[in-house]
């Protein structure tokens, strides 16, 4: 029966993984004509930086792709959107503070930098001209600031206050330019300096704590192998060797073994919104888990000036609409149905009983069996002498709750809160404490590691490979949950429920804490524009 399990493994992998997108990248049809409101990856976790273990960090990543040559205006956020962060306290499902980040567009102090051309003066023709760094940005034309307001209740009728800088008491906070290249900031790992003067410490009206924020360019943690995924599956999703990284090829039969080159995004960056908050001043009560996701909004009218300015391309009004919305990493890519995801992108937890459906009765496991069990079978009964075809290689428990209580409720003893209304977002326990960096297990509590995804997600938990176990009746067998590791059933349904559900599921694309850095805001300095072949960004300890 192993060897059975095993090959028809390989069949479902190669397809299920063609659906794991880049976590939520252009996800929707809509989302893609606007990038600087898409939302890529969001992620909330208790702090592992030493001496930092009574906080919550939240990242909120937007602009995906960015090629890191990207110039010469390269990736600023969109003064006319409204990135939020939001976070429910008591269960419901309904936002009971939100974060909200501005951002606005503006020249230098004197105005553009410009330049005497034979005795005329004109202005400089790219955005960063002159070297960059902490103490002198003068060379930029081009400068970002954002502010910081925390909603208490509904994110649009409740109480609105300014988070101020705990320094300066100033509500206005500078964004850093993004990696132009090592010699716009005079020489490799200057940036790193650069950009950690942008890291703020915070003062939160009704938090006694001094939080952090930070708000700029960062390297891309999400790892895939994305261009052998959409030519067709063009490789063998399961672990070839042992165990990942062993290198001694004891696994599957041609299957893919872990290679950081496998990953294709390692060159490219993202844009992060990340705050970190004392734990006190999120939870609520007694009850020590919340529920978080982000969201991005435009307003409903768009007029574009026929004689546009750099201060002033368009005018926007009307009510915010919201156009993008993150939590658990896949959701949308992997259970929501194509016609229903730009109106997933618009929608808020509390009414996600709309995609119900789509969670019970996902489609792509009974996809991918009508149209390959048959090929399988076939496969299969020539190389295995008293091989007994699948009946059905689809987890068969219906309605699949172990789906509903991965992405709707939260597991209890675990993540669930108290009273719990269903509603897709990230759940964290603020009770269990971090792992540190170091012991973190990419599998998360799949590997007994509770403070790990879908505990919360952290930078190094890899979503890819959990996503396809889980989709695929991972749920179904036993957890290594238990006292001492001993493995443990959540009794959401058995493992004759999904017989393939065991497998060890895999992009090949490794992802482990120990690739990100050990403090805030956690993910890695940028790839650099120039100069071409740089080596990628190290973490920092």
């Amino acid at each position: 029966m192993k060897k059975q399990l095993t090959c028809a493994g390989v069949a479902i992998a190669m397809l299920a993984a063609g659906s794991a997108m880049a976590s939520s990248h252009r996800e929707a049809p809509f989302i893609t004509k606007y990038p600087q409101s898409d939302g890529t990856d969001f992620y909330l976790f208790k702090s592992y930086e030493p001496g930092r273990e009574d906080y919550v960090t939240m990242i909120a990543n937007y602009i995906p792709v960015q090629a890191a040559y990207g110039g010469p205006h390269y990736f600023p956020l969109d003064s006319q959107a409204l990135y939020e962060i939001h976070v429910d306290n008591d269960g419901d499902s309904v936002e009971d503070l939100t974060f909200q980040f501005r951002f606005e567009d503006t020249f230098p102090e004197n105005g553009p930098v410009r330049l005497n051309v034979n005795g005329e003066e004109i202005s400089s023709v790219l955005r960063n001209i002159g070297v960059l760094s902490a103490a002198d940005q003068t060379g930029l034309n081009h400068l970002e600031q954002y502010r910081v307001t925390v909603v208490n209740g509904d994110r649009r009728r409740g109480a609105r206050s300014t988070v101020t800088d705990a320094v300066t008491g100033k509500s206005s906070f500078a964004k850093p330019f993004d990696y132009a290249g090592t010699k716009t900031f005079g020489g490799e790992g200057n940036y790193t300096t650069y950009a950690n003067s942008f890291i703020h410490d915070i003062s939160i009206p009704g938090c006694s704590a001094p939080g952090r924020v930070f708000v700029g360019q960062r390297n891309e943690a999400f790892k895939l192998s994305l261009g052998e995924v959409f030519d067709l599956v063009n490789f063998v999703p399961l672990e070839g060797d042992s165990a990942p990284g062993a290198g001694d090829g004891a696994g599957f039969p041609f299957g893919v073994t872990q290679d950081p080159e496998r990953n294709i995004l390692a060159r490219n960056n993202v844009t992060s919104i990340a705050l970190e908050i004392h734990e006190g001043c999120l939870t609520q009560g007694d009850e020590p888990v919340i529920g978080a996701w982000t969201t991005s909004s435009l307003r409903q009218l768009n007029i574009l000036n026929p004689r546009p300015t750099f201060l002033k391309p368009e005018v926007s009004g009307g009510r915010w609409t919201q156009v993008s919305r993150l939590s658990a990493p896949l959701v949308n890519e992997l259970v929501i149905g194509f016609e229903s995801k730009d109106r997933f992108n618009s929608s808020e937890p509390k009414d996600d009983g709309q995609f119900l459906t789509f969670v019970t009765n996902p489609g792509l496991p009974l996809i991918l069996d009508a149209l390959f069990r048959e090929a399988v079978n076939e496969i299969l009964g020539g190389v295995i002498a008293d091989f007994e075809p699948f009946e059905n290689l689809a987890p068969t428990n219906f309605p699949r709750n172990d789906l509903v209580t991965a992405f709707l409720t939260g597991f209890p003893g675990l993540n669930q809160p108290s009273n719990v209304v269903p509603g897709e977002m990230l759940r964290l326990n603020t009770a269990i404490a971090p792992t540190p960096r170091d012991a973190q297990h990419p599998l998360g509590v799949a590997a007994g590691d509770l403070a790990g995804f879908p505990n919360g997600r952290r930078p190094g938990d890899d979503s890819v490979d959990i996503a396809l176990r889980v989709v695929m009746g991972a749920l179904c067998h036993d957890l290594p949950i238990g006292e001492n590791g001993a493995g443990v059933n959540l009794g959401l349904c058995s493992p004759a429920d999904a017989v393939v559900g065991n497998q060890p599921f895999t992009d090949g694309a490794p992802l482990q804490a120990t690739d990100l850095n050990n403090s805030f805001p956690y993910l890695l300095t940028p790839y650099p524009g120039s100069p071409v072949g740089a080596p990628l960004p190290q973490p920092i300890d």
